[in-house]
């Protein structure tokens, strides 16, 4: 009997228990009934709140929106929800996000938005600059959403009335061609979409690679750990892009091909997905483009791929007696980085005005960057062209680089020269034994592990070189097909100048 009695208690305890949490629960989801809900294209559930006089936008899984929801009910019942109650109430506003609420597009520190480019300055006020073709101005209530992630710190209130020398000043860069393009990376980063160069700094160890890096980085999108090692796997390079605008890989030492495959796709668009996590078949999908810096002793953009989005620049070596303490350089940088701001958000606005009206007589592979660039012009007091001759040069560096580090690139354009620039023609069986055969190629290049082992895989690597050999003049072409037997040739041409 006493057993019976026993259980009944702990039933009525349980029972309690349940009532109690489930009186939390309701009592939480309360809360939020004048809370703005909504969910982004990704079906993230996101919650704008009002505190302190401004609007706030935080993903409803975030941990602030969890620490708001306990104080708030601190405030109303003087007490602390149940770990589970907490659990479940987010279970219930989430749902009342994605099937009440309006689908809405939440940004991450830039945003475009009818015409206008927004860039969240991530301070307390939730402030927000508007740039448009007329100007910029500071402005308190955003009338687009952003939210924060961890890490994001402050950008500094622009301030009007500088110039863009004051950046050179900190900038160890070799020429003024290379602090153009330094320039043009930084304002192709403040545009709301992509595609986006990749920035690829070069140079001996002790030439500041970091350190630019790091003043870039401050000068858009400010973080905790601005720069940082490469991630081990693609789903890191997702998880990074998702958390910040800016994705800036110190001190590399090379990039692994899947790191280089997914850079290239982070710049110009392209595609992740990810296995949903406590899922066996469900998979998260994401269009994630972003600004890129990369900074490393030897020449990391080696790739075809990614030298045709890059702008490399190689810093010189730094006399010893020009050092200056680093605490006094960021002294002077934090000093003037206000102003510098300022001019940058001068060009964009130049840039707005100005792109429908800019016509190239070339088209190189990141095309949005060249006409963006171009249509600073004037707002950063360059002479017409200055970007595009700029540009075209770092191109033609970066494609000599790419093919001396291709040994198939290479021996394509030693075959060509060798043999008077007469065409090569032949099956990838065919052209590999010929590679390995013909003197003047064979050698080094041929026995190294970067040779490759099979036709396929020779196919494959002039594929890829294809691109930068076109621009100096060398047509691959692949499958053709031949004769009845269907054979699939390789034709190699080189053209002739007009």
């Amino acid at each position: 009997m006493s057993n019976l009695v026993q259980l009944n208690a702990l039933a009525q305890e349980q029972a309690s228990e349940n009532t109690e949490k489930r009186s939390q629960c309701d009592r939480l989801i309360k809360l939020t009934d004048a809370v703005e809900l909504y969910h982004t294209p990704d079906g993230d559930g996101f919650a704008t709140v009002q505190i302190n006089g401004h609007s706030e936008n935080w993903r409803i899984r975030s941990k602030p929106f969890r620490s708001l929801l306990r104080h708030r009910y601190y405030q109303a019942y003087q007490g602390s929800p149940g770990s589970q109650a907490l659990q479940d109430a987010l279970g219930g506003i989430e749902a009342r996000a994605q099937f009440d609420g309006q689908e809405e597009q939440v940004h991450l520190r830039v945003a475009g938005h009818r015409g206008a480019i927004y860039l969240d300055l991530t301070n307390d006020q939730w402030q927000v600059v508007e740039i448009t073709p007329e100007g910029w101005r500071v402005l308190d209530q955003s009338p687009v959403k952003f939210t924060r992630t961890a890490g994001m710190t402050p950008l500094p209130t622009p301030q009007p009335g500088g110039t863009i020398d004051a950046l050179q000043r900190f900038s160890n860069l070799a020429s003024e061609e290379d602090f153009r393009l330094l320039v043009a990376w930084l304002i192709a980063a403040l545009r709301p979409d992509g595609p986006y160069p990749i920035l690829v700094l070069n140079g001996e160890q002790g030439t500041g690679k970091s350190t630019l890096a790091r003043m870039l980085r401050n000068l858009v999108d400010p973080n905790v750990a601005p720069i940082r090692t490469p991630p081990r796997e693609e789903q890191d390079l997702l998880i990074a892009g998702r958390n910040s605008w800016i994705i800036c890989l110190d001190n590399l030492s090379g990039l692994s091909p899947w790191l280089a495959d997914g850079l290239c796709r982070l710049s110009t668009g392209g595609g992740f997905s990810a296995r949903q996590l406590y899922t066996d078949t469900d998979e998260v999908l994401f269009e994630v483009k972003r600004p890129v810096i990369l900074n490393g002793i030897p020449d990391l953009a080696t790739r075809p791929d990614l030298a045709d989005r890059a702008i490399t620049l190689t810093l010189p070596a730094i006399i010893n007696n020009s050092r200056k303490r680093e605490y006094e350089l960021w002294q002077e940088f934090d000093n003037e980085c206000p102003r510098i701001l300022g001019v940058l958000l001068d060009a964009v606005s130049c840039a707005l005005r100005r792109l429908p009206e800019v016509n190239l007589e070339s088209s190189p592979r990141m095309v949005d960057l060249a006409h963006w660039a171009t249509a600073a012009e004037p707002g950063l007091g360059w002479p017409s062209g200055a970007f595009m001759e700029a540009y075209s040069s770092n191109l033609s560096r970066a494609v000599e680089a790419s093919i001396e580090a291709d040994a198939v690139a290479e021996a394509v354009m030693l075959y060509m020269s060798i043999n008077f620039d007469e065409p090569l023609e032949g099956t990838a069986s065919e052209l590999l034994h010929i590679f390995e055969g013909r003197e003047g190629i064979r050698g080094s290049r041929t026995r190294s592990k970067f040779w490759p082992q099979s036709p396929s895989s020779l196919s494959n690597r002039l594929r890829r070189a294809a691109p930068g050999l076109r621009q100096i003049g060398i047509e691959v072409e692949l499958g053709i097909r031949e004769g009845s037997e269907g054979r699939r040739i390789i034709r190699i041409t080189k053209r002739k100048a007009v």
